[in-house]
């Protein structure tokens, strides 16, 4: 009896092996049909940015939609740029959808533009696409570009540097600082002069940051920070964090 019952098993797994084998065999293959074909914006859109003006709409992606043999399945599509003629080296992501349009408000647009490394108060010159997806990530397909021009603006503080250590003295306007947006922090890397410098938001004093006398802390009108040495320096300023550095290069 025993026997059988150990027979009846074995066949019932090799069964059960079978049909899945049969299965995986007639499973339908999912392959890539016809890329996505961007209709808008097209090369001759332009658009300055403001902050201002960030809730509205600043262009609406249009594309016809792409197509996959195979089960039919969910297509995901993302809106990417990148900087002209790098051929998509370093794409950004500007928005994901499932839909075939997608609108961006000046705020969305300008964000993607200044994450994909382009210059605020400027015109750029930007190239759009969109990639298409089976699921999260399945074969990827792509859409032509067009290449429009956006100028955004600085979504940060306008904060620089001022003092006898700076190129421009204690003299109006103040030496800018970079600003980050990996780190948000703000940095100047250039020369300094034996002197003293002090961190000032719009050039001007209302709200201007200096030295709290307790290890490199920042405090609003603080006392100015000596340079006792000329030479070519990095500073880094944590406004967030009321922190700064400066390192003689």
């Amino acid at each position: 009896m025993k026997n059988i019952y150990k027979i009846l098993i074995a066949f019932i797994g090799v069964l059960a092996v079978s049909c899945n084998a049969d299965d995986v065999d007639n499973r339908p293959v999912i392959e890539a049909g016809t890329a996505p074909v961007l209709l808008t914006p097209q090369s001759n859109f332009s658009i300055v940015l403001s902050k201002e003006t960030e809730k509205d709409i600043a262009t609406t992606v249009t594309w016809n939609k792409a197509s996959y043999t195979g089960i039919q399945t969910i297509v995901n599509y993302t809106i990417e740029i990148a900087k002209a003629g790098t051929n998509f080296a370093n794409p950004a992501t500007v928005s994901n959808t499932t839909a075939i349009s997608k609108e961006l408000t000046v705020a969305e647009l300008n964000s993607a533009v200044l994450n994909g490394g382009f210059t605020p108060y400027q015109e750029n010159d930007v190239d759009v696409r969109v990639k298409s997806v089976v699921g999260a990530t399945g074969l990827p397909q792509y859409s032509n570009s067009f290449t429009i021009k956006v100028t955004p603006y600085a979504a940060w503080d306008n904060w620089g540097m001022i003092g006898s250590a700076t190129p421009n003295g204690w003299n109006d306007p103040d030496t800018d600082l970079n600003y980050d947006l990996a780190t948000k922090k703000y940095s100047y890397v250039g020369p300094l002069l034996v002197g003293e410098i002090k961190f000032r938001l719009d050039d001007g004093w209302a709200i201007n940051y200096g030295d709290d006398g307790n290890n490199l802390s920042l405090e609003a009108g603080g006392a100015n920070i000596p340079v006792p040495v000329a030479g070519n320096y990095t500073v880094i300023v944590d406004i967030a964090n009321k922190k700064y550095t400066i390192t003689k290069n």
